[in-house]
C-alpha cells in the first residue's frame, strides 16, 4: 500500500509539472508572418458554406501563386502582384454559389481579435494579412498563416477551447504495478 501511495504521489507531481508546461500564452505564429482570413457574411449555414467554398478555392489559387516562394518578401510580392487573380477566384466562387453580395479583398495590416486555439492565445492586434470579407462580414471566420506556410493551423472562431494533452504515464504505472 505504501508503494502504491508513493507511485500515485510521483504521478501527480509529474502530471502537475507537465501540465504547467502546457499552460502557456506563448504565440506560436512567428513575429514575421502573413496571415490569411476569410470572414463570412453571417453565421447562417448558407453563408458559412460559402465561406468554406471561398476558402477552399482561394487556398488552391494562393498555393499555386506562392508555390515557389522561399521567403516572406517573395510571398508578399506575389500576393500584391496577383491581387486581381485572388479577387477573380473569390468572384468566380461567389458566382458559382449564387452569392449576390459584395466582397472585399484587403492585403496589408488588418485587425485580428484575440483567439484561443488548442490552448494557445493569439493576441489581438494589427497583423500583415490577406483578408477576404464576404458581404457584411459579420459571421465566424476561417484563418491560417500563409507564410511561413502554417495553414494546417486552421481555426474557426466557434471552435476555440480544444486542448489536447498526451502523457506517457501509463508505462510508468504499468512498470510499478508489475513489482
Amino acid at each position: 500500500m505504501k508503494n502504491y501511495l508513493i507511485i500515485c504521489s510521483i504521478i501527480i507531481i509529474i502530471l502537475t509539472i507537465t501540465m504547467k508546461k502546457y499552460e502557456t500564452t506563448d504565440i506560436i505564429i512567428p513575429q514575421e508572418a502573413i496571415r490569411f482570413r476569410v470572414i463570412a457574411n453571417s453565421n447562417s449555414s448558407e453563408d458559412q458554406n460559402i465561406k468554406l467554398n471561398v476558402k477552399n478555392n482561394l487556398t488552391k489559387t494562393i498555393d499555386e501563386l506562392i508555390a515557389d516562394s522561399n521567403n516572406i518578401d517573395d510571398t508578399r510580392k506575389l500576393l500584391i502582384q496577383n491581387k486581381n487573380v485572388i479577387e477573380n477566384s473569390v468572384k468566380n466562387t461567389l458566382i458559382s454559389n449564387n452569392f449576390n453580395q459584395n466582397f472585399n479583398v484587403n492585403y496589408g495590416m488588418n485587425y485580428f481579435p484575440e483567439k484561443q486555439f488548442k490552448g494557445i492565445t493569439y493576441k489581438a492586434g494589427e497583423y500583415e494579412s490577406l483578408v477576404v470579407t464576404l458581404g457584411q462580414g459579420k459571421g465566424n471566420n476561417w484563418w491560417c498563416v500563409l507564410f511561413p506556410p502554417l495553414c494546417l493551423l486552421e481555426a474557426e472562431e466557434n471552435n476555440t477551447d480544444e486542448v489536447e494533452y498526451q502523457f506517457l504515464v501509463k508505462n510508468i504505472i504499468d512498470k510499478f504495478m508489475e513489482k
